[in-house]
């Protein structure tokens, strides 16, 4: 708890210092390139990127627009201000500067790369900011950016088919429909939790009818047995259960004869506060599926069956003990 209460505050005090030293920056360099042409200030950029001092990168690229909108350097100035947005970890600035971008230049010949950074910022702006230091499972948080990444992956793929990027934006949305999809089950087991069991069948049905060849729609059938079984549905139960026993006969909701293990009772009577009571209090145990446990093997990443494609957003990086230290702030 300290260590959170440290990591909170010095992420307010740099912030506050970051707000003041950027306009300090913008005005240093107006100054220092007051007497730039188009072309000095292009070949700083350059350095600046190459060295990756995004900051300085950034503000020169602004003041190149700012300067030149319709110089020589105009669009490809546009292009490099996303992508130095994006490796900033500014993923906001980015995407509206991608959007400008694909708004102002939707025939140029650049123009997917515009789209693929979009999406990758799009993918990378769902992370919190303990993300990469606390594990957390990627498809329990808010799936509004995934939808956008994936409809941001989709346009690029549709649009310019033979784009170098579209190889890479394919396997985003390998990943991006199963995150979607193992969400769907998440959404069906709270509201089994809830005794919504109309509201639970409902997201099984849409996960086995709409994200087929994911490894949730396993899930997705036993979600629909169940919920079928506990609103007095039994052929509907029925089909579902069997149609779970044909295609995905090892899931961990079937027994050892391949019966699927229908749950009546919410009670959970093997549990040790039921013991302890003497049976005075028994907590609830309403349907839960998650096959990605069972479904896991060696070398697959642990997200469970089919997903070996599923490539990671972003590479693993080697981090500094300041980096560490400030929670990824700095170093």
């Amino acid at each position: 708890m300290r260590l959170l209460v440290f990591g909170l505050a010095l992420a307010l005090l740099t912030g506050c210092s970051w707000m003041h030293s950027k306009e300090d920056g913008r005005k240093e360099a107006e100054e220092r390139t007051k007497n730039f042409t188009e072309k000095d200030f292009y070949d700083n950029i350059q350095k600046d990127l190459t060295a990756h001092d995004w900051t300085k990168a950034i503000e020169n690229l602004e003041a190149l627009e700012a300067r030149y909108p319709f110089g020589t350097y105009a669009e490809q100035a546009q292009l490099e201000l996303i992508y130095a947005y994006h490796e900033s970890l500014n993923y906001e600035a980015a995407i509206a500067a991608a959007d400008r971008f694909i708004r102002l230049h939707p025939r140029h010949p650049r123009v997917d790369y515009a789209y693929y950074v979009k999406g990758m910022s799009l993918l990378a702006s769902g992370r919190g900011l303990f993300d990469q230091y606390l594990p957390r499972d990627p498809s329990k948080r808010d799936p509004g950016s995934a939808r956008q990444a994936f409809n941001t992956f989709s346009e690029l793929v549709n649009a310019f088919p033979g784009s170098s990027y579209a190889p890479d934006a394919r396997q985003h949305m390998v990943y991006l429909r199963n995150l979607m999809a193992r969400q769907e089950i998440h959404a069906a087991n709270y509201y089994f939790k809830r005794g919504a069991y109309l509201a639970a069948t409902n997201r099984g049905r849409f996960v086995v009818e709409n994200y087929q060849q994911t490894p949730a729609v396993a899930d997705g059938l036993a979600v629909m047995a169940e919920g079928y079984h506990l609103l007095g549905m039994p052929d509907l139960a029925l089909n579902a259960a069997q149609t779970l026993v044909l295609n995905f006969p090892d899931h961990p909701a079937l027994d050892e004869q391949g019966h699927f293990r229908f749950q009546d009772d919410i009670k959970d009577r093997d549990s040790w506060w039921h013991k302890l009571t003497l049976g005075g209090f028994t907590p609830e145990k309403p349907p839960y599926f998650d096959s990605r446990p069972e479904y896991r093997s060696e070398g697959e990443g642990g997200n469970g069956a089919g997903d070996k494609a599923e490539p990671q957003a972003e590479p693993t990086k080697s981090r500094s003990w300041l980096n560490w230290l400030t929670f990824g702030l700095l170093g």
